[in-house]
């Protein structure tokens, strides 16, 4: 089937949310909501998940699905917040608690940071399937960028997250706590075994050096010929060593701090204190 994907793309963290619609229903799935976020004053908006939500309403769509790709480190889930509006479970990959497990370390965040996954409504792993109206979708578990990567096939399309990004841009980094280049080669020759024609949709675009415009939907096909990093003629060794030595350059993201803390407890802030706040931690010299 050829599912209907809406695309809501937020320039600020050049995140791509999709809107996912089973053609013969009325029933979506929202993958990779962002939370605005305003780190000088730690102010949080909602205007790009009300965005999503009035567009899901205009449709009269039913949310069923609130699929995370990762535990994000570029920005805020939104998935709590649209599922109060809308309804829907969120899901995420089982390896979530892995990922809970480093950074609640890194966060010092105590015995209450429950590490087992629980703050979402569903773990997938490799090989599960899950339905979207009649639309059937394939969890495919495509770790490097982190533990958790999953790459959902729905239909003839795959969200990959921060797995594959546009051809002329490459993939992902492997150098957060848990990532691995060499895993990510893998993961990556999992989704690129697909059938040629699969749509396959990005979680990030940064407009690649000679492209005036932002895009997000390539082929697994166009993927395999030209991708700049894993397309024809590129080796797992060439693959390993490029990506490591350009991970090294890279500076982290400007939202990790918050965006880990929020996105591993599925969108939620931190417990409030005794005043009413919630607070989030900076883990000096920490990452």
């Amino acid at each position: 089937m050829k599912p209907e994907v809406f695309a809501f793309f937020d320039e600020a963290t050049f995140t791509v949310t999709y809107v996912v619609r089973d053609p013969s229903s009325d029933k979506v799935a929202v993958v990779d909501s962002v939370l605005d976020f305003d780190y000088a004053s730690g102010r949080t908006d909602t205007r790009s998940a009300d965005a999503v939500i009035r567009f899901i309403r205009e449709k009269q769509f039913k949310v069923e699905w609130l699929l995370e790709t990762h535990v994000h480190a570029d920005h805020l889930s939104a998935a709590p917040y649209i599922q109060q509006e809308t309804g829907g479970k969120i899901a995420i990959g089982r390896n979530i608690t892995v990922v809970q497990d480093t950074f609640g370390k890194v966060f010092n965040e105590g015995t209450e940071f429950q590490r087992d996954g629980s703050q979402f409504d569903a773990l997938f792993q490799d090989g599960d399937s899950f339905h979207i109206g009649q639309l059937r979708g394939d969890v495919m578990h495509t770790p490097g960028h982190t533990p958790a990567c999953l790459t959902y096939v729905i239909g003839d399309t795959a969200f990959v997250g921060d797995t594959l990004f546009m051809p002329d841009f490459g993939t992902a980094r492997c150098d957060f706590p848990g990532g691995s280049a060499d895993t990510m080669w893998e993961s990556i020759q999992k989704i690129l075994s697909l059938p040629e024609a699969t749509r396959i949709f990005v979680g990030h675009d940064y407009k690649a050096e000679g492209r005036d415009e932002y895009a997000w939907e390539t082929t697994v096909g166009a993927q395999k010929a030209v991708n700049k990093h894993v397309g024809e003629g590129s080796s797992k060794e060439e693959f390993v060593r490029a990506r490591t030595e350009r991970d090294a350059q890279l500076a982290m993201p400007r939202l990790i701090i918050p965006s880990l803390q929020v996105n591993m407890r599925a969108g939620q802030m931190p417990p409030p204190e005794d005043n009413g706040m919630s607070y989030l931690k900076v883990p000096v010299n920490g990452l």
